[in-house]
């Protein structure tokens, strides 16, 4: 009978994240030859082919497809296993990997982070903006342990709280049309370059809940990474952005931009923490979320 060991799966994996087999054999510290061996002695035992050999490329079979799956799947897990028994082993309290899935996001984490690594000093923190299955995918592969969003995908296994109200708005610069207007409607935008972080339209707000449900484009669509180059670009008139009012409100200042409501109602957000439910009982990630609830509602209060 076969045994699929842990170094099958790190080949197969190993090999699709670095295009060959050279080049995995290279990252593994393994020679070529020993990886081959390795993988061709388990397709003899299990009777089946992982890849087919095209010359000297390899495409997955099937059966190499699903396997790589399971390689993504477990691999994380195995590696935060031995992270979290290392952290055992030398008196730390724990890990807390925190994923983010919206750049604002990132502005408001600062002010939590701060005062949670003056409470929890033994707690390694780690903050990562990039997954490879997404931040649902993330958390149940065990890559983060508690993702930053705010459009939680509610799914079995997983809990989401929320922790802190905005509003999106439009941000127009000094001598813009709309600056002192009271809202501005989706037509009213059709004539402009909009300015967003670098996400798909269907995740922004400002086109899912304001500008595609009333048949409008904007005249010019710009992604920017950076909020600062973002704010600069709206300050001297190259166009208009969607953020949160409080990025606004704390940042705008200094370049002479103000906040427009969308639409007379207004786009009402979220941020929310998702973490696994088998996690709800680890102290540290839960005073984690403790202490965003608490900072929400002092916020409020402030308001």
């Amino acid at each position: 009978m076969a045994i699929l060991e842990r170094i099958h799966l790190t080949i197969i994996r190993a090999v699709d994240q670095h295009g060959s087999l050279t080049a995995a054999a290279d990252h593994l510290n393994l020679t070529q030859p020993a990886l081959s061996h390795c993988i061709r002695k388990l397709e003899d035992q299990l009777g089946v082919s992982v890849w087919h050999r095209e010359g000297r490329n390899l495409r997955l079979t099937q059966a190499g497809e699903w396997l790589l799956a399971v390689a993504n799947r477990l691999l994380p897990q195995f590696t935060h296993a031995e992270e979290r028994l290392q952290q055992f082993a030398q008196g730390e309290r724990g890990h807390l990997r925190i994923g983010m899935e919206c750049h604002p996001c990132y502005q408001w984490l600062l002010k939590i982070v701060a005062p949670y690594f003056d409470a929890w000093p033994k707690v390694d923190v780690d903050v990562r903006q990039k997954f490879q299955f997404g931040g649902i995918g993330a958390l149940f592969g065990h890559e983060i342990d508690m993702l930053v969003t705010p459009d939680p995908l509610f799914k079995t296994g997983l809990c989401f709280e929320p922790v802190f109200d905005y509003e999106q708005v439009l941000v127009v610069g000094p001598q813009h049309r709309l600056r002192c207007a009271e809202f501005v409607e989706p037509q009213q935008i059709a004539d402009e370059t909009l300015i967003t972080y670098p996400v798909p339209t269907d995740r922004l707000d400002i086109y899912s809940q304001f500008l595609i449900p009333a048949g409008i484009s904007p005249r010019h669509h710009k992604p920017i990474e950076t909020t600062d180059i973002m704010l600069q670009m709206v300050a001297h008139g190259r166009g208009v952005a969607a953020l949160p009012r409080w990025m606004v409100e704390e940042y705008g200042a200094k370049f002479g931009v103000s906040p427009v409501r969308l639409g007379r109602d207004g786009i009402a957000k979220q941020i929310f923490l998702g973490y696994r439910e088998a996690d709800a009982d680890i102290d540290y990630l839960r005073a984690f979320v403790d202490l965003a609830r608490a900072y929400r509602v002092s916020e409020g209060q402030a308001r």
